[in-house]
C-alpha cells in the first residue's frame, strides 16, 4: 500500500508528513522552505510510492477563507500541475498550530524545540494527517 503524504503550506515554511506503508500512523517527516517543497515533493515521490496527498486547508474560526487560503489554493495547482496522477485532498488545519504546540510541550520537547519553527510546521502536517485518516475510518464504519 502506498502512502499518504500531508502538506502545511506556509508562507516561507512547509511542514510534510506521512504515513506508513499501511496507513495506520501518521508521522511529521520534514519542513521544507515553501520555495522548495515541490522539488522535495517530486523527489520524494520518485522514491516512495504515494497514493494522495492531503493539504491543510486554512479556514477562519466561521468557516470563511483567510488571508493564506488563496496562497495555498494556488501551491496545490502548481502541485496537480507538477504530480497529476497523485490525487489532492483538502483536509481542515484550524487549530493545528496549537494542538502541534501542545502535543510537543506533552512529549517534553525543550523550549528550544519548541520555538524552533518548523518543529511545529512538521507536527501540524502529522496533525493534519492523523485527523484526515480518522475522519475517513469513521465514514468507512458507517
Amino acid at each position: 500500500m502506498a502512502r499518504l503524504l500531508s502538506i502545511d503550506y506556509g508562507a516561507k515554511r512547509t511542514g510534510i508528513a506521512v504515513t506508513d506503508p499501511l496507513q495506520l500512523i501518521a508521522t511529521a517527516l520534514e519542513m521544507v522552505p515553501s520555495h522548495e517543497v515541490l522539488k522535495f515533493l517530486k523527489a520524494y515521490v520518485a522514491r516512495e510510492p504515494v497514493e494522495a496527498f492531503i493539504v491543510g486547508l486554512p479556514k477562519g474560526l466561521d468557516g470563511a477563507d483567510t488571508d493564506n487560503t488563496a496562497r495555498v489554493r494556488k501551491f496545490v495547482t502548481h502541485l496537480q500541475n507538477a504530480l497529476p496522477d497523485i490525487p489532492v485532498y483538502w483536509h481542515d488545519e484550524r487549530f493545528t498550530s496549537v494542538m502541534a504546540l501542545q502535543a510537543m510541550i506533552a512529549n517534553g520537547s525543550t523550549k528550544k524545540d519548541r520555538r524552533e519553527k518548523g518543529n511545529i510546521d512538521k507536527v501540524s502536517a502529522a496533525i493534519i494527517l492523523q485527523s484526515y485518516m480518522e475522519s475517513k475510518r469513521m465514514i468507512n464504519d458507517k
